[in-house]
């Protein structure tokens, strides 16, 4: 997990309170700017079937 370039999207702005995520191999981490030691890890594929519910509107009760 040493050097990931973690990544934020371009819809956080400036703000610091944002989620990043980044990548090594098969591996995804995401973590919250405001609090980076706490990490997440998954897969590529696991993260692939999440963001295409959210695109599919799945989670959209979760942000209304």
């Amino acid at each position: 997990m040493s050097q990931l370039n973690w990544q934020k999207s371009s819809f956080s702005g400036d703000r610091a309170d944002c989620v990043e995520i980044a990548s090594d191999g098969e591996l995804v981490y995401i973590r919250e700017s405001d609090d980076p030691a706490h990490v997440v890890t998954t897969t590529r594929t696991k993260l692939d079937a999440w963001i295409r519910g959210a695109k599919a509107g799945e989670f959209d009760h979760f942000t209304a």
